[in-house]
């Protein structure tokens, strides 16, 4: 049995893959009247419309009741993830517990298995990362994501891949977290320039610079530059700076119009900018692309300015 924590979007997607591939899922779901529709229509309409839960995909209202699993999934926001431990004594270490979200915790400036890990020393903490839509897992589309983890991998990684869910394994947990985190911040500021009408060659040119800004902090914390360049870094960060399906791409759009975005949606690149930016002050770490988007989303600096400070940078050889 694999329990999944959480009944958004791609906690459903996942149960969805994970049951088609033969899995038990048990999928807990926080909202009552969510859980009850489910339970009435065989679907998740309020994250995934349309979509239909396979038979082996169980609705818990309980916690406990998907612990001590072969895995246990946590499908949450970031910033949500330290506080659903803290009210879990229930979540264990009987199965790996697998970070399903991206970002850096405000609070301690550490990834999501860094969260898992100071809570729960004695379990087996992984995150699952890298390109993907939760509409795409859910219809069965071709999909590769990370599993990163510094403990043996292999049979969590046989676990959770299916026939269209393809797994790839890496022991470079902070890489593979930073790729995850920091491309959201960049994917507003590629929505941010397609927004104002600066271009695809422009969203070319801020992508570039904001991958190098990703390296640059990830290798100053001990990660591979190899592992940005996979799946969880440079694949992640082409799909979301290139694809209206993004939250934090769409939010970026939003502030380059000047339009009002739906605050009930969770944009996980606006905390990470605030924590990255305080972050890398702290380690003497350049990342203009990012202090952008920081003072952007806190409407400390107008759009035409952020744009003049990034094109007025001093030249320099790339």
């Amino acid at each position: 049995m694999i329990g999944i924590a959480g009944a958004g979007a791609f906690g459903t997607a996942l149960a969805v893959a994970l049951a088609k591939g033969g899995r038990e899922v048990r999928l807990w779901a926080r909202d009552p009247q969510q859980i009850r529709l489910m339970h009435e229509t065989g679907r998740n309409d309020h994250a995934l419309p349309g979509v239909e839960l396979p038979q082996n995909v169980s609705i818990r209202a309980e916690i406990g009741d998907i612990c001590g699993g072969e895995a246990l999934l946590l499908a949450m926001p970031m910033q949500a993830l330290g506080g659903a431990l803290d009210a879990w004594p229930q979540v264990g270490a009987r199965q790996p517990l697998v970070a399903c979200c991206k970002g850096v915790d405000l609070t301690t400036l550490r990834g999501p298995v860094a969260v898992i890990e100071a809570r729960r020393p004695e379990a087996q903490a992984a995150i699952l990362t890298g390109p993907s839509f939760a509409a795409d897992i859910a219809r069965g589309l071709p999909t590769a994501l990370t599993l990163a983890t510094s403990g043996k991998g292999e049979a969590l990684q046989e676990l959770l891949s299916t026939p269209t869910l393809r797994i790839y394994r890496t022991d470079d947990v902070i890489g593979a977290e930073l790729g995850g985190a920091l491309k959201n911040v960049v994917a507003i500021a590629a929505g941010t320039v397609i927004g104002a009408g600066l271009g695809d060659s422009a969203r070319a040119a801020l992508m570039t610079r904001g991958y190098a800004e990703m390296v640059r902090l990830a290798e100053a914390l001990g990660a591979r530059a190899e592992t940005l360049a996979g799946l969880s870094g440079f694949g992640d960060l082409v799909l979301t700076c290139t694809s209206s399906q993004s939250r934090n791409f769409r939010f970026g759009v939003a502030l380059g119009t000047g339009e009002a975005f739906d605050p009930r949606v969770t944009v996980e690149g606006v905390a990470t900018a605030r924590a990255v930016v305080e972050l890398a002050r702290g380690m003497g770490i350049d990342m203009p692309v990012t202090a952008m988007v920081n003072a952007l989303a806190l409407g400390k600096i107008a759009l035409n300015d952020a744009i003049g400070q990034l094109m007025s940078r001093p030249l320099k050889q790339e």
